[in-house]
């Protein structure tokens, strides 16, 4: 409950005692509420809309590798849904900012993005996909219109509210004029990352995890050729990169001192040496792909403010930086002011412990 509503419910409560002493009123006994019954595979209700179980469900077999040895344990399948129906609250919560504020992904939206996930991948191969995982094509689009629609809800009242100043940067540059003496040749990178494992904690901006081999082999050249035809690297790993720590930030490694390229593989040590700025390469590393781009290449010494990449990098550090802060309040506001009841914790709480009888395993392709 926000300051606000506090003191509204103060100054009512004041005007009600004030009320009853002028009129000599008595309160009346409370109603008692008939307890509120809901269906089995309603999971949890947000605002007075339901989150039912298939929807868990097919984001539990979007996040799991079928074919994973040994299989995940009941314990742990019911923890992974848990974290997923709490993180489909979040978005059924933002999806209601997104109706309110008439941000919801349009139709024309939600096309393009679905084209853009088949994109490189036969028709065969993609039905194929979606057999593997228990999904229908409709079901796929519905998960994109939620995506769409959240990031539509975060453009809006986080991104588009962040700004940096020019006196902001001097500040962050006097403050640690140190950092940018460079006592080694450093190489600004930026990667996507493509691995042939599915990761449940991956969280790209349109879900898109390759699980073998063969779609990760597509999935690259994909990439490859939307590059080629001028998509931005940093969109691009924003919404396909499997790295967990860089997707979020476009890829971006920042400054690598040139010492610490010992410590990487051969490959893809060999490759940042022979890359000119600007340039993008893909690097095999056994089974996993890396498609780097090197954004510049700094010597050694003392670099000015008025450097391009010294001013453009501390103004993306500190965006960065300001709109995380701001996405994280953001939507522990938006939480605390929605009604939230999670069924399936209070089953698994009252159960203490044990798995229900009702939350069995489901195979991830069913």
């Amino acid at each position: 409950m926000t300051t606000a509503v506090l003191r509204s419910t103060a100054t009512l409560s004041g005007a009600l005692v004030a009320l009853c002493l002028v009129t000599s009123c008595s309160k009346p006994a409370p109603v008692a509420e008939a307890p509120k019954t809901v269906a089995p595979d309603v999971w949890a209700v947000v605002d007075g809309h339901d989150i039912r179980r298939d929807l868990v469900e097919r984001a539990y077999r979007s996040s799991v590798d079928p074919n994973a040895s040994p299989a995940p344990s009941a314990e742990q399948v019911v923890t992974m849904k848990i974290n997923l129906l709490d993180e489909l609250i979040t978005q059924e919560i933002l999806l209601g900012r997104a109706k309110s504020l008439g941000s919801e992904a349009t139709d024309a939206e939600v096309e393009t993005a679905f084209t853009e996930r088949k994109a490189g991948v036969t028709d065969e191969a993609f039905q194929e996909q979606l057999k593997q995982r228990g999904f229908t094509a409709d079901d796929l689009k519905a998960g994109v219109r939620r995506e769409l629609s959240v990031q539509k809800v975060l453009e809006k009242e986080v991104n588009s509210k962040v700004s940096i100043s020019d006196q902001d940067i001097t500040d962050f540059y006097a403050k640690n004029r140190a950092q940018f003496n460079l006592a080694e040749p450093q190489y600004r990178l930026a990667q996507i990352v493509v691995t042939t494992g599915k990761d449940p904690q991956l969280r790209n901006r349109m879900a898109d995890d390759a699980g073998t081999p063969a779609e990760a082999s597509r999935k690259v050249a994909m990439l490859v050729e939307r590059l080629k035809g001028g998509a931005d690297f940093g969109d691009l790993a924003m919404d396909f990169s499997e790295d967990p720590q860089s997707a979020g930030q476009g890829g971006d490694l920042g400054f690598v001192p040139a010492s610490a390229l010992a410590r990487v593989s051969p490959q893809l040590r060999d490759a940042v040496l022979k890359m000119q700025p600007g340039s993008v390469s893909t690097v095999n590393v056994g089974t996993n792909f890396t498609i780097l781009a090197l954004i510049s290449k700094e010597p050694a010494g003392q670099r000015d403010l008025n450097t391009p990449t010294v001013k453009d990098g501390i103004r993306d550090l500190l965006q960065t930086r300001k709109q995380e802060l701001l996405r994280t309040a953001f939507v522990a506001a938006a939480r605390a002011d929605a009604k939230i009841t999670n069924y399936l914790a209070k089953q698994v709480v009252d159960a203490q412990a044990k798995v229900p009888a009702s939350l069995a395993l489901t195979s991830p392709g069913k």
